[in-house]
This record gives C-alpha cells, structure tokens and sequence, in this order.
C-alpha cells in the first residue's frame, strides 16, 4: 500500500464516521429524556457540529491528495488534521467512551486508526 491510499483511506474513513455522526442527531437527542429546548438545541447543535468537523477534516485531506507539488504545506496540512484527530480521540476516550452507546465507545478508535493512516501515509 502506498501513501496515497493510506491517507485517502484516512480520509474517507473521516468524511464517513462523520456522515454517520448526522443521521442519528435526532433520537441522540431524545434519548436525554425530558429536558428544555434550549438544552436539546445544544445538544443537537454540538451533535451536528462534530459531524461536519469530521467531514471537514477528511475532504482537507482529500485536497491535498491532488496538490501535485510535494511542498511541506501539504506534510503541515496533514499533520495539523492527524494531531486535531489524536486529540478527539484522546477527548472521546475520557468522556464518550464512558457512556453507554455503542458508537460514542467506538470514537476514539476510529478517530486514531484514522489519524496513523494519515500519519503513516504521509510518510510513506
């Protein structure tokens, strides 16, 4: 496997995991019970807003697949996504992962198994 397929894999395994984070705002936010619409528009607020950060992260990286120079924005660009997503990873292991939802358990380890693909990509 070569570098480019890595990160593009990297990067679609991003763009999905966000697409996915869409789809089930709605029952995430029924699923906290009876409280005020201020606290579910926050809720779905922040629900959305991580899918769409995910999908932004991937298609950063899918950009920079078709730059065709090999300048050291492309390696900065790829390595700011791999340490944003080290860091959700990190984030969703000490507060998602204690929750009892399978998908938010699930995070951390598919936001870093997407950032080393990038990582690994971008220097292999």
């Amino acid at each position: 496997m070569n570098g480019f397929i890595l990160l593009l894999i990297g990067a679609l395994l991003t763009i999905a995991w966000g697409i996915a984070h869409l789809f089930p705002t709605k029952s995430v936010v029924k699923g906290f019970g009876d409280i005020s619409e201020d606290n579910k528009n926050i809720i779905r607020m922040e629900w959305i807003n991580e899918g769409i950060t995910l999908i932004f992260i991937g298609m950063i990286v899918l950009i920079t697949l078709f730059i065709n120079d090999n300048s050291s924005l492309k390696t900065y660009i790829n390595l700011a996504v791999t340490i944003t997503l080290a860091s959700m990873a990190i984030l969703s292991l000490f507060t998602g992962f204690k929750v009892n939802f399978l998908p938010l358990k699930l995070c951390p380890f598919i936001f870093m198994i997407s950032a080393l693909l990038i990582l690994i990509g971008l220097f292999y």
